[in-house]
């Protein structure tokens, strides 16, 4: 049995997919879980309650975590820490092998013009100080000899299955299908990566179903030549078939705008992304496994023909 603990995600959907080319026995775990293929096993779980993480695991040899929590410190600060404790108990006890689906939060700000697998740790945000103590937490146990496990980081994510978990939809896509400017954060001089979700889906799968992947960590395929902000907002109205109108969002601006929006409260601290070229390097996984991830041409049409277009 392989599960997936916080199925409904975009993450989730994409990795249930993917898992479907090495078993058939797939458990997808939320509150509120849905098929995603014709034989998956449904379980509805509490992720904080342990016991019920320790029911959802058992039975498992492998195990996803694609958790996405509301994106609020507080939330995080709550949540994570419970989460990560209650998953590693119940892998432990039950055996089973662990591949957290991760971000990029705890790189140092000054590294992220190439970020590897060997990037230094040095979060500047309370966010990515959470994440790095979660990746430390899992890790540790990985070198005591008491849990096999690996880390798959992504950079930020786009894709045709992700409906409000994504900052490109959110301040590009929906704007321009709705005849507005799109709110690019920061400056739109800067390149961007960002990773497709089918291609996350597919390498985290595959990661977790090769022996040797575990007990390291891997950047998921994400192409090598991104765009900058000002080149991601034209390709997507190109493909959406609007005029390619925007703003450029200043940290300032979010921060104010934080006073009456609490997402925007939250974006604020990781403006610092926005202000530099955020370029994510996959090429430790490219070589590895001879795959190369989808082009931000294809990935872009794919994910507007997918259903987003102009309202």
């Amino acid at each position: 049995m392989q599960t997936i603990l916080g199925s409904g995600g975009a993450i989730g959907v994409e990795l249930a997919k993917a898992l479907a080319e090495y078993t058939q026995d797939i458990r997808l775990v939320s509150r509120k879980p849905a098929k995603v293929n014709a034989t998956d096993q449904l379980v509805s779980a509490d992720l904080l309650n342990l016991d019920e993480v320790r029911k959802a695991v058992q039975g498992s040899s492998i195990v996803y975590v694609t958790v996405g929590f509301p994106y609020t410190l507080k939330v995080w600060k709550e949540s994570w820490p419970k989460l990560i404790r209650n998953v590693i108990a119940a892998c432990k006890e039950y055996n089973a092998k662990l591949v957290f689906f991760d971000n990029i939060y705890m790189y140092d700000s000054n590294y992220l013009n190439g970020m590897t697998e060997e990037t230094p740790i040095n979060p500047p945000s309370e966010k990515g100080k959470l994440r790095a103590t979660i990746a430390e937490t899992i890790m540790n146990e990985v070198r005591l000899g008491k849990l096999t496990a690996l880390i798959a980081r992504s950079a930020d994510f786009y894709g045709p299955a992700i409906q409000n978990t994504s900052m490109l939809t959110e301040t590009v896509i929906k704007p321009l299908g709705k005849g507005e400017k799109a709110n690019w954060m920061g400056a739109t001089k800067f390149k961007h990566s960002f990773t497709y979700t089918p291609d996350a889906g597919r390498a985290t799968a595959l990661l977790g179903n090769t022996p040797d992947a575990y007990n390291q960590v891997w950047h998921l395929p994400t192409a090598s030549n991104p765009l900058t902000g000002k080149e991601w907002v034209e390709a997507i109205a190109v493909e959406m078939g609007v005029k390619p109108k925007f703003r450029a969002v200043p940290k300032f601006i979010v921060k104010i705008t934080g006073l009456f929006i609490p997402l925007m409260k939250e974006l604020a601290e990781m403006m610092y992304q926005y202000d530099r070229d955020y370029i994510f390097n996959s090429s430790k996984f490219e070589k590895r496994f001879g795959i190369k991830p989808t082009s931000y041409q294809q990935g872009i049409e794919d994910t507007i023909r997918s259903g987003y277009k102009p309202a």
